[in-house]
């Protein structure tokens, strides 16, 4: 399970993007992936990494 740390998190639109070295670009990432906690700017989290539509997206994201 990668590991990496929350650049943005937009709260009012509930989307962000985890900088990460297991990927080339970040990931993205929707609130409706997220358990157990509200993700800030600077969280390190876990996530598994699914292919998306517009690229790589963050899915069964947790604090790590």
């Amino acid at each position: 399970m990668p590991v990496g740390t929350v650049k943005f998190y937009h709260d009012e639109k509930g989307y962000g993007f985890i900088e990460t070295d297991a990927e080339d670009e970040d990931v993205f990432f929707h609130i409706t992936e997220v358990t157990g906690f509200t993700p800030e700017e600077d969280d390190e989290v876990k996530f598994d990494i699914e292919e998306g539509d517009d690229g790589p997206r963050a899915v069964d994201v947790t604090e790590a």
